[in-house]
């Protein structure tokens, strides 16, 4: 009889610790090695550790969960609790998500500092309304463009076939001549090997993830702007979980983008050396394709601030105070 009973006890045990620990699936669009995966991989063991092991985040990284443009979707369904995507990816669904997208608004970090203070409250309001809550956010390094031809002036991206990421990527290309081809970061290597795209706006952290020396030899960088990652949950999700482990995920939270924004300042310049350590002509865009890119962005910005409405005035007029 002491048998059983201590047998019931372990099961009754054991029982009660698989309900208490909480398990959240995380999907990423982007490779381990990236250093946004690596800040998520390390916001997850914090949160294992605060909780000891109460909240355990699988991460899934390389959209081998759900691809880039799915993640948002999955989260709100609850198919997962938690993800990360590229703000400027969703602009479609509403221009407030691609302020940090519009050319040459902001192009440094601590203009695109600046830019998330002014905007954050706005965002999170919609993803509130949308059911989810942003954790975090973390830039990219400033953008550039690489092509498999040298470009002295936005004329010489006529023709190109551009991959874009976004709406404003897509914009950038039609402004200069270039087909707008859709490519998830995760396929960009395969795209650039097949032909199916040669030019690119993008960071040189995406260049050196996909290893663009391989495929193509030039990157201009024209620091174009500087768009944000961001890290959010199933607000139901964070509402189920008791009150130490809601407060141990805010608190990794605030830990991974502090964290986050360092090292994306830190290694910008790093993988631009990488890039010509492997062989790339890394060089500064010709005064000419500079102000060609101005214009451009001239005309974004006031294509978005009409599309943005009273909003979008409202982040650009504090943003430039």
């Amino acid at each position: 009889m002491k048998t059983f009973q201590l047998v019931g006890a372990a099961l009754a045990l054991a029982i009660g610790a698989a309900q208490a620990q909480t398990k959240w699936d995380m999907p990423t669009p982007y490779a381990a090695t990236n250093f946004h995966t690596e800040n998520v991989m390390q916001f997850a063991a914090d949160v294992d550790k605060a909780t000891g092991g109460k909240l355990k985040i699988q991460v899934h990284p390389n959209a081998s969960l759900f691809k880039a443009n799915e993640i948002k979707r999955a989260v709100q369904g609850g198919q997962a609790q938690v993800g990360e995507i590229l703000l400027s990816g969703y602009s479609n669904e509403d221009p407030l998500f691609g302020v940090d997208s519009v050319p040459f608004l902001a192009t440094s970090y601590a203009d695109a500092a600046k830019l998330w203070h002014a905007s954050q409250t706005a965002i999170e309001d919609r993803f509130a309304k949308q059911g989810m809550m942003i954790l975090y956010a973390v830039p990219w390094p400033p953008q550039g463009i690489y092509s498999s031809k040298p470009l002295n002036s936005i004329a010489d991206m006529k023709g190109l076939k551009m991959r874009t990421y976004n709406p404003y990527t897509s914009r950038i290309a039609e402004l200069a001549g270039a087909q707008p081809v859709t490519i998830q970061a995760a396929e960009l290597a395969q795209a650039f090997a097949t032909g199916a795209v040669n030019a690119n706006l993008t960071s040189g952290a995406t260049g050196y993830d996909t290893k663009a020396w391989e495929v193509v030899k030039n990157f201009y960088d024209t620091q174009a702007w500087v768009p944000k990652n961001v890290v959010f949950v199933n607000k139901a999700a964070f509402d189920a979980l008791d009150k130490p482990t809601q407060a141990a995920v805010l608190k990794a939270a605030n830990l991974a983008e502090t964290r986050g924004w360092k090292t994306s300042e830190e290694k910008a310049n790093w993988y631009l050396e990488q890039l010509k350590k492997n062989g790339m002509n890394v060089a500064p865009p010709s005064a000419q394709l500079k102000a060609d890119f101005q214009k451009v962005g001239v005309t974004m910005t006031e294509e978005w601030l009409k599309t943005a409405g009273p909003d979008g005035k409202a982040i650009v007029d504090a943003y430039k105070k």
